[in-house]
């Protein structure tokens, strides 16, 4: 009982009964089920199962991108599912950071341009200075006014994890950072992401199918046909 309490007021991220359905012309399509869990703060949890199993709309829903069918969420205490689209982004902004298998960076900007991005959406006056000092730290220093085209996939994760750790989210989303990576790139991508992981003491939630970057972290939770085994 006694742990049980420690946890749950150590909570970031608490669900209970999350579930996610959709209606197709064959009926009802049960996405997700039953989902109870709770991520400590500071924790990294890797995300497993097959294609299709639900990994992705589980930290959709999780991060506020969608909304459940059933079921509660919580972040820091705040419930996710009782608030509407605007009250779900400020919570976004506010807690939470991104990194995608397919980079997501912006065509039009220079590297240090799209990091600096989330920063001046946020009236960061100093936005030019962290997105630089981070760029030095993801050793892209001398890579400032490169356009996404300029640089290698690698080069552009590197800039995408500098993106996603540059307003200080307590709540970090990765969904298969490495998918889009040769194995040799990918390790060293792995190694900066839990360094940068570290460094900001965040709460780490990443999808994967790769066994290597899943034993990274302190907990692994397998979903199959929806549901936790």
């Amino acid at each position: 009982m006694q742990t049980q309490i420690k946890q749950t007021l150590n909570s970031i991220i608490l669900t209970e009964d999350l579930g996610k359905a959709v209606v197709t012309s064959e009926g009802t399509l049960h996405i997700l089920s039953s989902i109870d869990l709770i991520i400590n703060s500071g924790e990294s949890i890797a995300i497993i199962g097959e294609s299709g199993s639900g990994k992705s709309t589980l930290i959709s829903l999780l991060a506020g991108l969608d909304t459940p069918s059933s079921g509660t969420i919580k972040l820091k205490g705040k419930s996710l599912t009782e608030m509407n689209e605007d009250g779900r982004a400020t919570l976004r902004n506010e807690l939470i950071g991104f990194v995608f298998q397919s980079f997501q960076l912006l065509q039009g900007l220079t590297a240090l341009e799209n990091v600096m991005l989330p920063l001046e959406l946020r009236g960061d006056k100093n936005a030019k200075a962290v997105a630089t000092a981070l760029l030095n730290r993801v050793g892209l220093g001398q890579r400032l006014s490169h356009t996404p085209k300029q640089l290698s996939g690698g080069e552009q994760q590197r800039v995408a994890l500098a993106r996603a750790f540059a307003t200080k989210p307590a709540i970090l989303f990765a969904d298969e950072p490495t998918g889009n990576l040769d194995s040799k790139t990918g390790e060293t991508i792995i190694n900066l992401l839990f360094e940068l992981n570290r460094e900001n003491q965040t709460t780490l939630i990443l999808v994967t199918h790769d066994p290597i970057l899943a034993a990274h972290c302190q907990r692994t939770i397998r979903i199959e046909a929806g549901r936790i085994v």
